[in-house]
């Protein structure tokens, strides 16, 4: 499919047009962003969903912190604040998109070329710009249970740490001593104080 930018006459693909919205989010073409921006059109396509119509029945689990989530992030408008986008860092580059009103799940994992098939990352971000679907990704419908307090909205229910005496929301305390503890205080913290 080709689309007509208004006012320049410049006629882009779907892909170059979601290639440049994710670019203009991330602030630079890098090979992450070329993939996640064809990993979200995988999955989109594959939910029957528009990747140019923002939906609120759509919820994406991330399975790594890296460029493609950008990607996702800036097509289909998930976000963590909004809790429709969340992260399962597994550092794998896949993501499993899930449309709430059907209850339909996909997860797209990319899979990469051998390593001495490709030389640095401009070749790697060609290779994944150009290369047929079915050989960078492999797309399976799953089935995902989303808990009540992972949903978008307001919290489900709020606690306070017995602890440190902070707010804990969405069932994320743990129990200790019969008593609620946040999660800082029952592992430790990933900050130290000064």
């Amino acid at each position: 499919m080709s689309i007509l930018r208004e006012g320049i006459g410049e006629i882009l693909t779907e892909f170059e047009l979601l290639l440049e919205k994710a670019t203009d989010f991330h602030g630079e073409t890098c090979p992450g962003i070329v993939m996640g921006t064809r990993m979200t059109i995988a999955g989109l396509r594959e939910l029957g969903m528009d990747p140019h119509t923002k939906t609120h029945d759509l919820i994406v689990y991330a399975e790594v912190d890296r460029c493609a989530v950008d990607a996702i992030q800036a097509i289909t408008g998930v976000t963590l604040g909004r809790r429709s986008l969340k992260l399962m860092n597994y550092g794998i580059f896949a993501a499993t998109f899930i449309d709430t009103g059907s209850g339909k799940a996909v997860r797209v994992s990319f899979l990469p070329p051998w390593p001495d098939q490709i030389q640095g990352m401009m070749e790697f971000g060609k290779t994944v710009r150009n290369a047929p679907e079915e050989e960078i990704f492999r797309i399976q419908e799953v089935s995902v249970t989303i808990p009540p307090e992972e949903k978008p909205g307001f919290p489900t229910r709020k606690n306070r740490c017995v602890r440190c005496g902070e707010q804990i929301m969405d069932g994320k305390e743990e129990i200790l001593d019969q008593a609620p503890v946040c999660k800082k205080c029952a592992h430790g913290p990933y900050y130290g104080t000064v």
